[in-house]
């Protein structure tokens, strides 16, 4: 009765807070004319600090977004109010609360008419999705063989998610993390094995146990049921570079398997630039398609936890200018590649930094890189960074949002570490705190 009642309740609100619905139509990816990549274009239309795009937002979403951001202030305060109040309101309320708030912000929905649902809205603003399966991190320390049915049943979320992805905008994609199919112990000890016998993957490997080489070789048949899955339905596999002591196995392993995108080291660390460079080279002498998600760091706190406990060097930059300037060296890197004519060669600007972003467009628009069908494309997180992912939709230019779905139960580790990362933003989030409230305010006093 007190689910029904919340459920009713929510949607009362949504009803009552209708949405304001634009006078003019917004653009959309399959309606933007597409610009001749030969033609410089202009990068004048595409303004970040007007909030003008939030008019494209209901008046529930600006509501929301405030307190959402208000509470992503404080990490600590998320955490406390997530276990008090499920304690005081009990699961179904406590539900149906998240629901209302942190979860309705961040995530797609639960189900697949949700899910939809959500594609379609964000379609509806030139947006395009990039599906994610929110699976943080590994199970707790057991024996391999008790983790099996965990791993398979990520491998069928997967599959579900590739399904979800097809037809929703061009050039599909979803994204995954290889140790939600792999025990990330054994990625580590494998690296050896797989150095020597590369094109012999699916062999046993006398460097690992029994218990292991089965664990190993069942793993490999996930990955490739993914990967095969993926370009029978013509959808891009983004894989995670999850924790930097993973990244050799990754590196060695995903090629084998030739899935198209595969993203460096997700924390931006000193030789990164010269990585990238090998990379390119490497695919290039493999006369394969070489795809990257440039993102500017993430798991930074157990990053360094782990080097510390481990002895190793700091894998994180020492500064956040630093970070900054390998990100832009990258960043470069990646847009003269492009420029050169390099036509297997494609990049997600995967960032909240509007300075990052202002700088890939002033280039695209210099070196005539076409921005809505080319191989340059942005990316931000559902529900964060909304003032530059609608612009960028609404000016024509290729936007995805990586957007997680599932249960409320499944994505708390998720909207966890998304509090985290919205106070590491802190100076991005108020500028959208400030643009939201400013639109409110517009509709609150019907000024024009």
């Amino acid at each position: 009765m007190l689910h029904c009642g919340a459920r009713f309740l929510h949607r009362r609100v949504l009803t009552l807070w209708s949405p304001q619905v634009p006078t003019q139509k917004p653009s959309s990816s399959k309606t933007v004319p597409e610009t001749s990549s030969k033609k410089p274009q202009s990068s004048s239309s595409l303004n970040l600090d007007d909030g003008k795009v939030f008019r494209l937002k209901t008046n529930w979403e600006l509501s929301r977004g405030l307190l959402v951001f208000f509470l992503c202030s404080s990490p600590w305060l998320v955490q406390k109010l997530l276990s008090f109040t499920r304690r005081i309101l009990g699961r179904r309320l406590w539900t149906s609360a998240l629901r209302l708030t942190l979860y309705g912000q961040f995530v797609a929905g639960e189900t697949h008419k949700e899910i939809k649902e959500t594609l379609q809205r964000l379609q509806h603003l030139g947006v395009r999705p990039l599906l994610a399966v929110p699976i943080e991190e590994d199970l707790p320390f057991c024996s391999l063989l008790t983790r099996e049915g965990w791993y398979d049943k990520n491998a069928q979320s997967m599959i579900t998610c590739l399904d979800l992805s097809v037809g929703g905008a061009p050039n599909p994609m979803m994204q995954l993390k290889v140790t939600a199919l792999m025990a990330a112990e054994l990625c580590v000890s494998t690296v050896g094995c797989i150095k020597e016998q590369l094109l012999g993957a699916w062999m046993s490997f006398s460097c690992l146990s029994q218990e292991e080489n089965q664990h190993f070789q069942k793993s490999l048949r996930r990955l490739n049921s993914v990967a095969e899955y993926a370009v029978e339905k013509g959808v891009r596999v983004l894989v995670d570079a999850e924790y930097t002591y993973i990244n050799p196995a990754l590196t060695l392993t995903l090629p084998a398997f030739c899935i198209l995108f595969i993203i460096l080291p997700g924390n931006p660390q000193n030789d990164t630039v010269e990585r990238l460079k090998q990379d390119v080279a490497l695919a290039e002498r493999l006369g394969v398609s070489f795809g990257i998600k440039l993102v500017r760091g993430a798991y930074l706190n157990k990053e360094r936890k782990l080097a510390k406990e481990k002895g190793y060097p700091d894998p994180i930059q020492p500064s956040w200018e630093a970070t900054n300037e390998s990100y832009r060296h990258c960043l470069d890197f990646g847009l003269d590649q492009v420029s050169q004519g390099k036509e297997r060669f494609e990049m997600i600007v995967a960032t909240h930094n509007e300075a990052s972003v202002t700088h890939a467009v002033q280039r695209m628009s210099q070196m005539g890189i076409n921005k809505n069908a080319g191989p340059i494309s942005f990316g931000q997180l559902l529900g964060m960074c909304d003032q530059v992912s609608l612009a960028l939709g609404q000016a024509g230019y290729a936007i995805y949002k990586s957007i997680p779905y599932g249960s409320v139960e499944e994505v708390i580790p998720y909207l966890i570490r998304r509090a985290h990362e919205n106070q590491s933003v802190l100076l991005g989030i108020r500028k959208e705190r400030d643009l939201l409230r400013l639109e409110l305010w517009r509709r609150i006093l019907r000024r024009p």
